[in-house]
């Protein structure tokens, strides 16, 4: 499936749009559930690890991306507005085991939409960065190439 990756730099956003030849309301479980999120959210060797989620507005998903060699990098995701099967929100951001955001790290605001097209669903993502400085980072950190081997992932889940 096509990836369409969009970077504004005037905006400090990043558009993601996706489609997955399943229905909306697997695709949304695969995005809101940890035992499906753990499967896919990392891209390959990495996996994901859930220490805690609550899909809930205002509950977190606290997890870490852990490598072949045991290396961890933990982030946080606070959920904002959710509509169900429909769209969610989420902050994100680096922090510790713990879930103490690192200030020094980038941090952004997600907003997922999902949508019926035909016998697919397609996942609009769109992504802000606190500055220019953050989504500069980002991308200097590989995103692109890591969010597009995490959406396979999900493609192979979904198969």
């Amino acid at each position: 499936m096509k990836l369409d990756f969009v970077v504004t730099k005037e905006a400090r956003t990043i558009d993601v749009t996706r489609a997955f030849a399943a229905p909306r309301q697997s695709v949304w479980a695969a995005w809101t559930q940890k035992e499906l999120l753990d499967q896919w959210w990392a891209p390959r060797p990495w996996k994901a690890q859930t220490k805690e989620q609550h899909f809930a507005e205002g509950g977190q998903w606290l997890y870490a991306m852990v490598g072949p060699q045991g290396e961890e990098h933990w982030s946080q995701a606070v959920y904002k507005a959710i509509h169900p099967e429909s769209s969610f929100g989420f902050s994100d951001g680096f922090c510790d085991r713990d879930g103490n955001i690192d200030e020094n790290m980038p941090r952004m605001d997600w907003l997922l939409r999902f949508e019926d097209a035909g016998d697919e669903t397609v996942v609009h993502i769109h992504i802000v960065h606190r500055s220019l400085g953050d989504l500069e980072k980002i991308i200097e950190m590989g995103f692109k190439e890591g969010f597009s081997m995490a959406m396979e992932g999900l493609d192979e889940l979904l198969g």
